[in-house]
Protein backbone atom coordinates (compact mmCIF):
# COMPACT_ATOMS: atom_id res chain seq x y z
CA UNK A 1 0.00 0.00 0.00
CA UNK A 2 1.30 3.57 -0.96
CA UNK A 3 1.32 5.24 2.35
CA UNK A 4 1.88 8.71 0.68
CA UNK A 5 -1.51 8.79 -0.01
CA UNK A 6 -2.26 9.05 3.94
CA UNK A 7 -2.14 12.61 5.42
CA UNK A 8 -1.18 11.21 8.51
CA UNK A 9 1.31 8.76 7.44
CA UNK A 10 2.96 11.57 5.65
CA UNK A 11 2.99 14.00 8.65
CA UNK A 12 4.20 11.26 11.02
CA UNK A 13 7.03 10.36 8.04
CA UNK A 14 8.28 14.30 8.69
CA UNK A 15 8.35 13.86 12.08
CA UNK A 16 10.32 10.30 11.98
CA UNK A 17 12.55 12.15 9.26
CA UNK A 18 13.26 14.90 11.92
CA UNK A 19 14.02 12.93 14.90
CA UNK A 20 16.52 10.44 12.85
CA UNK A 21 18.04 13.77 11.27
CA UNK A 22 18.29 16.23 14.50
CA UNK A 23 20.57 14.13 16.69
CA UNK A 24 23.25 13.45 13.70
CA UNK A 25 25.63 15.68 14.00
CA UNK A 26 26.67 15.17 17.52
CA UNK A 27 27.92 11.35 15.97
CA UNK A 28 30.88 12.37 13.78
CA UNK A 29 33.63 14.95 12.99
CA UNK A 30 33.73 18.15 10.72
CA UNK A 31 33.84 15.98 7.58
CA UNK A 32 31.15 13.81 9.00
CA UNK A 33 29.09 16.72 9.62
CA UNK A 34 30.14 18.30 5.95
CA UNK A 35 29.17 14.89 4.35
CA UNK A 36 25.32 15.41 6.47
CA UNK A 37 25.22 19.18 5.42
CA UNK A 38 25.81 17.93 1.82
CA UNK A 39 22.87 15.53 2.23
CA UNK A 40 20.52 18.14 3.08
CA UNK A 41 21.25 20.83 0.49
CA UNK A 42 20.60 18.28 -2.37
CA UNK A 43 17.78 17.09 -1.02
CA UNK A 44 17.03 20.64 -1.47
CA UNK A 45 17.69 21.28 -4.76
CA UNK A 46 16.28 18.02 -5.65
CA UNK A 47 12.78 19.41 -4.19
CA UNK A 48 12.94 22.29 -6.22
CA UNK A 49 13.32 20.09 -9.31
CA UNK A 50 10.59 17.48 -7.94
CA UNK A 51 8.27 20.74 -8.26
CA UNK A 52 9.10 21.79 -11.42
CA UNK A 53 9.94 18.87 -13.61
CA UNK A 54 8.39 16.19 -11.63
CA UNK A 55 5.10 17.43 -11.17
CA UNK A 56 5.37 19.69 -14.21
CA UNK A 57 7.43 18.67 -16.92
CA UNK A 58 9.93 21.55 -16.88
CA UNK A 59 13.38 20.37 -17.09
CA UNK A 60 15.24 22.99 -15.28
CA UNK A 61 19.58 22.92 -16.27
CA UNK A 62 20.23 26.01 -14.77
CA UNK A 63 19.91 25.16 -11.03
CA UNK A 64 23.69 25.89 -10.64
CA UNK A 65 23.39 29.07 -12.25
CA UNK A 66 20.09 30.00 -10.40
CA UNK A 67 21.77 29.29 -6.50
CA UNK A 68 25.03 31.24 -7.76
CA UNK A 69 22.60 34.18 -8.26
CA UNK A 70 21.06 33.67 -5.38
CA UNK A 71 24.54 33.62 -2.94
CA UNK A 72 25.93 36.04 -5.06
CA UNK A 73 23.18 38.52 -4.28
CA UNK A 74 23.17 37.82 -0.92
CA UNK A 75 26.40 38.61 -0.45
CA UNK A 76 26.54 41.68 -2.96
CA UNK A 77 23.27 43.18 -1.12
CA UNK A 78 24.89 42.66 2.65
CA UNK A 79 28.26 44.00 1.30
CA UNK A 80 27.04 47.18 -0.37
CA UNK A 81 24.02 48.23 1.70
CA UNK A 82 26.40 47.20 5.04
CA UNK A 83 23.16 44.92 6.70
CA UNK A 84 22.90 41.22 7.33
CA UNK A 85 23.11 39.05 4.84
CA UNK A 86 19.44 37.45 6.24
CA UNK A 87 18.36 40.48 4.58
CA UNK A 88 20.00 40.12 1.70
CA UNK A 89 18.69 36.33 0.84
CA UNK A 90 15.07 36.90 0.39
CA UNK A 91 15.96 40.16 -1.53
CA UNK A 92 17.82 36.70 -3.73
CA UNK A 93 15.51 34.34 -3.12
CA UNK A 94 12.85 37.20 -4.82
CA UNK A 95 15.23 37.58 -7.75
CA UNK A 96 15.69 33.72 -8.85
CA UNK A 97 12.01 33.56 -8.17
CA UNK A 98 11.36 35.74 -10.35
CA UNK A 99 13.88 34.52 -12.92
CA UNK A 100 12.75 31.17 -13.13
CA UNK A 101 9.41 32.54 -13.35
CA UNK A 102 10.35 34.44 -16.59
CA UNK A 103 11.50 30.76 -17.96
CA UNK A 104 8.62 29.07 -16.95
CA UNK A 105 6.37 31.42 -18.24
CA UNK A 106 7.98 31.56 -21.59
CA UNK A 107 8.15 27.95 -21.99
CA UNK A 108 4.69 27.73 -21.24
CA UNK A 109 3.59 30.39 -23.59
CA UNK A 110 5.72 29.18 -26.05
CA UNK A 111 4.58 25.23 -25.71
CA UNK A 112 8.18 24.16 -24.97
CA UNK A 113 8.82 20.58 -24.42
CA UNK A 114 10.66 19.17 -21.96
CA UNK A 115 14.08 18.60 -24.50
CA UNK A 116 13.74 22.31 -25.51
CA UNK A 117 12.88 23.36 -22.30
CA UNK A 118 16.35 21.72 -20.94
CA UNK A 119 18.38 23.23 -23.68
CA UNK A 120 16.73 26.71 -22.95
CA UNK A 121 17.89 26.48 -19.42
CA UNK A 122 21.15 24.44 -20.15
CA UNK A 123 22.02 27.59 -22.10
CA UNK A 124 21.17 29.89 -19.61
CA UNK A 125 23.72 27.67 -17.34
CA UNK A 126 26.20 28.85 -19.59
CA UNK A 127 25.53 32.37 -19.57
CA UNK A 128 25.11 32.70 -15.98
CA UNK A 129 28.43 30.53 -15.24
CA UNK A 130 30.55 33.30 -17.87
CA UNK A 131 29.04 35.84 -15.87
CA UNK A 132 30.09 34.89 -12.47
CA UNK A 133 33.81 34.73 -14.52
CA UNK A 134 33.41 37.88 -16.36
CA UNK A 135 31.86 40.51 -13.94
CA UNK A 136 35.67 40.65 -11.89
CA UNK A 137 34.67 43.64 -10.23
CA UNK A 138 31.04 42.23 -8.43
CA UNK A 139 32.33 38.26 -8.28
CA UNK A 140 35.94 38.46 -8.01
CA UNK A 141 35.95 36.44 -11.53
CA UNK A 142 37.25 32.55 -11.22
CA UNK A 143 38.69 33.01 -8.25
CA UNK A 144 35.49 34.00 -5.92
CA UNK A 145 36.03 35.69 -3.07
CA UNK A 146 36.03 34.57 0.89
CA UNK A 147 32.07 35.60 2.38
CA UNK A 148 31.17 34.00 5.41
CA UNK A 149 27.42 34.36 4.64
CA UNK A 150 25.47 33.98 7.59
CA UNK A 151 27.81 34.48 10.47
CA UNK A 152 26.75 31.38 12.90
CA UNK A 153 29.53 31.93 15.41
CA UNK A 154 27.91 33.97 18.20
CA UNK A 155 25.00 31.06 18.20
CA UNK A 156 27.72 28.37 18.03
CA UNK A 157 29.72 30.37 21.05
CA UNK A 158 26.47 30.44 23.01
CA UNK A 159 25.59 26.92 22.89
CA UNK A 160 29.26 25.67 22.46
CA UNK A 161 29.33 23.24 19.70
CA UNK A 162 30.78 23.71 16.32
CA UNK A 163 30.04 26.27 13.61
CA UNK A 164 29.57 23.41 11.37
CA UNK A 165 26.84 22.18 13.66
CA UNK A 166 24.56 24.94 13.97
CA UNK A 167 25.33 25.55 9.94
CA UNK A 168 23.97 21.73 9.71
CA UNK A 169 20.59 22.67 11.60
CA UNK A 170 19.96 25.80 9.95
CA UNK A 171 19.92 23.78 6.72
CA UNK A 172 17.78 21.29 7.95
CA UNK A 173 15.23 23.99 8.85
CA UNK A 174 15.22 25.36 5.38
CA UNK A 175 14.60 21.42 4.21
CA UNK A 176 11.79 20.53 6.60
CA UNK A 177 10.05 24.45 5.55
CA UNK A 178 10.76 23.27 1.85
CA UNK A 179 9.19 19.78 2.62
CA UNK A 180 5.97 21.42 4.70
CA UNK A 181 5.86 23.54 1.44
CA UNK A 182 5.88 20.59 -0.69
CA UNK A 183 3.28 18.44 1.01
CA UNK A 184 0.66 21.76 1.41
CA UNK A 185 1.33 21.99 -2.30
CA UNK A 186 1.19 19.01 -3.97
CA UNK A 187 -1.16 16.83 -1.43
CA UNK A 188 -3.58 19.74 0.28
CA UNK A 189 -3.95 22.72 -2.00
CA UNK A 190 -5.32 22.62 -5.23
CA UNK A 191 -2.21 23.80 -7.02
CA UNK A 192 -1.73 19.38 -7.01
CA UNK A 193 -4.66 18.67 -8.74
CA UNK A 194 -3.76 21.58 -11.36
CA UNK A 195 -0.27 20.06 -11.60
CA UNK A 196 -0.80 16.37 -12.47
CA UNK A 197 -3.57 17.06 -14.42
CA UNK A 198 -1.21 19.72 -16.75
CA UNK A 199 1.67 16.83 -16.60
CA UNK A 200 -0.88 14.66 -17.51
CA UNK A 201 -2.41 16.77 -20.57
CA UNK A 202 -1.93 20.47 -21.26
CA UNK A 203 -4.54 20.15 -24.10
CA UNK A 204 -6.75 18.08 -21.79
CA UNK A 205 -6.36 20.78 -18.70
CA UNK A 206 -6.68 23.67 -20.64
CA UNK A 207 -10.16 22.41 -21.68
CA UNK A 208 -11.35 22.54 -17.95
CA UNK A 209 -9.78 25.50 -17.46
CA UNK A 210 -6.89 25.23 -16.05
CA UNK A 211 -4.35 28.14 -16.81
CA UNK A 212 -1.28 26.34 -17.84
CA UNK A 213 0.82 29.32 -18.27
CA UNK A 214 -0.09 30.63 -14.79
CA UNK A 215 0.55 27.33 -12.84
CA UNK A 216 3.97 26.24 -14.47
CA UNK A 217 5.13 29.75 -13.70
CA UNK A 218 4.09 29.93 -9.92
CA UNK A 219 5.86 26.46 -9.84
CA UNK A 220 8.68 28.03 -11.26
CA UNK A 221 8.76 30.77 -9.33
CA UNK A 222 8.50 28.14 -6.11
CA UNK A 223 11.29 26.45 -7.53
CA UNK A 224 13.49 28.97 -7.91
CA UNK A 225 12.90 31.34 -4.59
CA UNK A 226 14.24 27.41 -3.60
CA UNK A 227 17.39 26.99 -5.07
CA UNK A 228 18.49 30.40 -4.52
CA UNK A 229 18.24 29.16 -0.55
CA UNK A 230 20.04 26.13 -1.52
CA UNK A 231 22.47 27.77 -3.51
CA UNK A 232 23.35 30.31 -1.00
CA UNK A 233 23.79 27.95 1.87
CA UNK A 234 26.02 25.53 -0.38
CA UNK A 235 27.99 28.49 -0.77
CA UNK A 236 28.06 28.93 3.38
CA UNK A 237 28.90 25.47 3.85
CA UNK A 238 32.21 26.31 1.67
CA UNK A 239 32.35 29.51 2.96
CA UNK A 240 33.94 30.49 0.35
CA UNK A 241 31.71 31.94 -3.40
CA UNK A 242 33.50 31.12 -6.42
CA UNK A 243 31.92 29.68 -9.44
CA UNK A 244 33.60 26.45 -9.25
CA UNK A 245 30.74 25.84 -6.66
CA UNK A 246 27.73 26.13 -9.56
CA UNK A 247 29.13 24.29 -12.14
CA UNK A 248 26.43 22.41 -14.70
CA UNK A 249 28.23 19.43 -13.22
CA UNK A 250 28.46 19.64 -9.59
CA UNK A 251 24.91 20.76 -9.08
CA UNK A 252 22.29 20.14 -12.05
CA UNK A 253 23.33 16.60 -12.66
CA UNK A 254 23.89 15.74 -9.14
CA UNK A 255 20.56 17.08 -8.23
CA UNK A 256 19.04 15.34 -11.48
CA UNK A 257 20.71 12.05 -10.21
CA UNK A 258 19.44 12.71 -6.42
CA UNK A 259 15.95 12.59 -7.43
CA UNK A 260 15.99 10.38 -10.25
CA UNK A 261 17.64 7.59 -7.36
CA UNK A 262 15.21 8.65 -4.71
CA UNK A 263 12.22 8.46 -7.24
CA UNK A 264 10.22 11.42 -9.36
CA UNK A 265 7.71 12.25 -7.92
CA UNK A 266 7.57 11.04 -4.75
CA UNK A 267 7.50 12.76 -1.29
CA UNK A 268 10.50 11.59 0.17
CA UNK A 269 12.83 11.11 -2.92
CA UNK A 270 15.08 14.10 -2.81
CA UNK A 271 16.13 13.25 0.89
CA UNK A 272 16.47 9.16 -0.01
CA UNK A 273 18.32 9.78 -3.22
CA UNK A 274 20.81 12.47 -1.73
CA UNK A 275 21.83 10.03 1.33
CA UNK A 276 22.21 7.29 -1.06
CA UNK A 277 24.05 9.30 -3.46
CA UNK A 278 25.90 11.90 -1.47
CA UNK A 279 27.15 8.56 1.22
CA UNK A 280 28.77 6.68 -2.33
CA UNK A 281 30.34 10.14 -3.07
CA UNK A 282 31.97 10.42 0.46
CA UNK A 283 33.06 6.75 0.32
CA UNK A 284 34.62 6.59 -3.10
CA UNK A 285 36.31 10.05 -1.77
CA UNK A 286 37.77 8.77 0.93
CA UNK A 287 38.68 5.09 -0.54
CA UNK A 288 38.94 4.88 -3.81
CA UNK A 289 39.87 9.07 -4.87
CA UNK A 290 41.65 7.85 -8.31
CA UNK A 291 38.99 5.48 -9.56
CA UNK A 292 36.13 7.04 -8.10
CA UNK A 293 34.80 9.02 -10.89
CA UNK A 294 34.61 5.72 -12.92
CA UNK A 295 33.32 3.84 -10.11
CA UNK A 296 30.31 6.18 -9.20
CA UNK A 297 29.36 6.54 -12.97
CA UNK A 298 29.14 2.19 -12.78
CA UNK A 299 27.31 2.54 -9.55
CA UNK A 300 24.59 5.12 -11.44
CA UNK A 301 24.27 2.48 -14.16
CA UNK A 302 23.33 -0.14 -11.74
CA UNK A 303 21.02 1.84 -9.71
CA UNK A 304 19.41 3.24 -13.13
CA UNK A 305 19.05 0.14 -14.49
CA UNK A 306 17.35 -2.09 -11.43
CA UNK A 307 15.89 1.23 -9.75
CA UNK A 308 14.10 2.82 -12.86
CA UNK A 309 11.32 4.69 -10.88
CA UNK A 310 13.30 5.02 -7.72
CA UNK A 311 14.12 3.18 -4.58
CA UNK A 312 11.01 4.06 -2.81
CA UNK A 313 8.72 2.55 -5.29
CA UNK A 314 11.27 -0.65 -5.52
CA UNK A 315 11.38 -0.85 -1.72
CA UNK A 316 7.50 -0.63 -2.12
CA UNK A 317 7.27 -3.05 -4.66
CA UNK A 318 9.18 -5.57 -2.64
CA UNK A 319 7.17 -5.22 0.61
CA UNK A 320 4.14 -5.42 -1.62
CA UNK A 321 5.46 -9.01 -2.86
CA UNK A 322 6.74 -9.40 0.57
CA UNK A 323 2.94 -9.46 1.61
CA UNK A 324 1.64 -11.33 -1.30
CA UNK A 325 4.19 -14.35 -0.76
CA UNK A 326 3.04 -14.56 3.20
CA UNK A 327 -0.69 -14.59 2.49
CA UNK A 328 -0.86 -10.84 3.06
CA UNK A 329 -2.69 -10.07 -0.64
CA UNK A 330 -6.26 -9.56 0.39
CA UNK A 331 -5.42 -7.58 3.44
CA UNK A 332 -6.87 -10.62 5.69
CA UNK A 333 -9.98 -11.15 4.00
CA UNK A 334 -10.38 -14.88 2.48
CA UNK A 335 -11.17 -15.53 -0.62
CA UNK A 336 -13.61 -17.77 -2.32
CA UNK A 337 -11.15 -20.63 -2.47
CA UNK A 338 -10.25 -20.47 0.87
CA UNK A 339 -14.08 -20.52 1.80
CA UNK A 340 -14.79 -23.70 -0.13
CA UNK A 341 -11.41 -25.08 1.69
Amino acid sequence: MNTERLPGARSLALVGILFVLAPLPVLGSGYYIGVLSRILLFALFALALNIVFGHNDQLFLFMGGLGGVGAYTTALVADSFGVTPWIGLPVAALLCGVIAMSVSWVSARRRFTVILISILTLNLQLVFSEAFIGARDLTGGSTGFPYELFSLSGVADAVGVPTAVVLYYLILAFLLAGMVLYLWLIKSSRYGIAFEAIREDELAAESIGIDVVRYKAIAGFIAGVLIAIAGTLLAREASYITPSIFTFLAVDVIALIVLIVGGIRRTYGPIVGAIIVEVIEAALGTYAANWRTAIFGGLLIILFLYFRSGVIVAAEDLLEDWDISLGGGNGGTPTEADAES
